[in-house]
């Protein structure tokens, strides 16, 4: 059984939904050594995803991403 740590789960949670509204800078690890950039708003916070509006595109990532270090925020 896979356990996850909820507690840490919980706090990217409450750190990204009160970024919404703001502009933040992610890096995206997409497989085989390739990494893009995203700059834009977060747009809204879901239970278990979050949106990033760029560019005039929604992505869409969840808070496991965040948690296992597939998308990271950037300092700007």
């Amino acid at each position: 059984m896979i356990r996850i740590n909820t507690d840490a789960l919980n706090k990217i949670k409450t750190q990204i939904s009160s970024l919404k509204g703001n502009s933040v800078k992610l890096s995206v690890n997409r497989g085989r050594k390739r990494y893009d950039t995203i700059e834009g708003i977060v747009s809204d916070a879901y239970p278990s995803v979050f949106t990033i509006k760029a560019d005039e595109k929604l992505q869409t990532f969840s808070y496991f991403d965040v948690l296992c270090g597939t998308v990271v925020f950037k300092d700007e």
